[in-house]
């Protein structure tokens, strides 16, 4: 079966097993087919050698968190995200993984007044106690939203979907900050209503492709628009490569990580007292492997809180992976576990996180944690402390 990837990005892993240590899934069951080395050799076997895609190979792909932490380990450069992800594209397109159930629940995403509905009727079920606990939902969703107007026209604020359904108490600490910075800031909410971050993990990318395009003809193109969430950023910068055109490469070359454009004019920020805390940063995934601009949180948080920890696993992914923990619990499960442990032994008060499903998988595990954004609005003078 063709898998659609080619034939010589294929071929240039030469099977090292450096990536072993880097990869979540094989941390966890130490099996081989969960491995990048090992869903490398199945994708040639399938693609290559006409191997049938049996369901075991099938699960096998699907297992994949997706964080792609082997990446930087490799030292062939495979570009281990575009394999994973083209072959989720044609197990989608051929309606071998995917299924019906998940399709429909992606289809608010893109439909603000559908998705709002939708999670009020979620956070009425909260209220009754109604949410089973196995869905990991940490974070209470609000019956009603909280205005965001905008308050210039310097940056666009990103927010999304989800997020800005269920946690736009993130977004208004993120306007606070990049206001706190001297930029107007204008929220793009039902302008640009979805990334098409999550359809890309599922293999749904004609989905991801069609929203990418309304954004960029929603958008004013002289503006740089700030992202404050990991996984919708990588998403948009990967826009150049998804449509293949100069527009979409110029689209891409304005879409910042929140910290990683405030790191830039850290100079603006007024001297303040920090906050008290022993603050331990855990690295999203999207914003570490694949952004590579993770390094610029610390240099955002360091002036506002006490003290910065590092936690000891070298960044290993938490397990959230986008709807990877509802699709895969006892895997995630797993994997949380761990990175638990390493932060139970840097022993902070409040974990830092940039994105929203990484906060909301440790939160469920009674790990408390913020998004750097609502940290440092914590800190700015005459501003009111969050929830």
């Amino acid at each position: 079966m063709d898998l659609g990837i080619d034939a010589d990005e294929l071929n240039t892993c030469v099977q090292c097993g450096l990536c072993l240590s880097a990869c979540p899934t094989f941390r966890v069951t130490g099996d081989e087919t969960r491995s990048p080395r090992g869903r490398i050799a199945l994708m040639r076997h399938v693609q290559l050698r006409d191997a049938p895609l049996t369901p075991e190979i099938v699960q096998s792909f699907e297992t994949c968190v997706q964080c792609r932490g082997c990446e930087p380990a490799c030292p062939s450069g495979v570009q281990y995200g575009r394999l994973i992800e083209q072959t989720r594209t044609t197990l989608a397109r051929t309606h071998r993984s995917t299924p019906r159930w998940l399709r429909l629940a992606y289809i608010p995403l893109a439909r603000p007044r559908l998705l709002r509905a939708g999670s009020v009727a979620i956070a009425v079920a909260q209220r009754l106690h109604l949410v089973p606990t196995r869905l990991g939902l940490s974070v209470r969703i609000p019956l009603r939203q909280q205005p965001i107007p905008a308050s210039g026209s310097d940056v666009y604020l990103f927010t999304g979907c989800v997020m800005d359904a269920w946690q736009r108490d993130v977004h208004l600490a993120t306007q606070r900050v990049i206001e706190a910075a001297g930029f107007g800031v204008t929220p793009t909410l039902a302008q640009a209503p979805c990334c098409g971050a999550l359809h890309a993990h599922a293999g749904l990318t004609d989905h991801t492709r069609r929203m990418a395009h309304k954004m960029m003809a929603a958008l004013r193109p002289d503006m740089p628009i700030l992202v404050d969430s990991a996984g919708c950023a990588a998403a948009m910068k990967d826009y150049g490569h998804l449509l293949g055109t100069p527009e979409a490469g110029a689209f891409s070359a304005r879409v910042f990580d929140v910290q990683q454009w405030l790191a830039q004019h850290i100079d603006r920020f007024p001297k303040v007292a920090p906050l008290d805390l022993r603050v331990a940063v855990l690295d999203p995934c999207h914003l570490r492997h694949v952004q590579k601009v993770h390094l610029d949180t610390r240099v955002v948080l360091r002036p506002f809180v006490r003290e910065l920890v590092e936690l000891d696993d070298d960044g290993l992914c938490c397990g959230a992976g986008g709807a990877y923990s509802a699709l895969e619990p006892a895997l995630a499960g797993q994997i949380r576990a761990r990175k638990v442990g390493s932060i139970d032994r840097a022993r902070p008060d409040v974990v830092a996180s940039a994105n929203p499903g990484c906060s909301m998988h440790l939160g469920a595990a009674g790990v408390p944690t913020l998004h750097p954004m609502q940290l440092i609005a914590q800190a700015l003078p005459g501003r009111r402390p969050l929830d």
